[in-house]
């Protein structure tokens, strides 16, 4: 993952939800980073799913969900440094 950049916004990260359909893993970043990101599909809707090691300890925090268009946007701004 890139250096945050200045001007970097949060996203809003939710603890994950009991899956209400599949779950498909469109794109991500390589989990040999203790904080790895994926971008998933469920329901014709995306979020961005983060994954933090801590130890022995895995959290795993969701983006809402949104629609196409916008998510891409957020994705390409996660892999540029502008959103964390």
């Amino acid at each position: 993952m890139p250096e945050l950049r200045a001007g970097y916004t949060l996203l809003k990260w939710e603890s994950t939800r009991p899956p209400a359909e599949r779950v498909r893993v469109r794109e991500y970043t390589c989990d040999c980073q203790p904080t790895f990101y994926e971008l998933c599909q469920a329901g014709g809707l995306l979020f961005i799913r983060r994954t933090r090691r801590r130890g022995r300890e895995i959290l795993i925090d969701e983006s809402a969900p949104t629609r196409y268009a916008k998510a891409m946007i957020v994705w390409g701004r996660l892999l540029s440094g502008l959103v964390r």
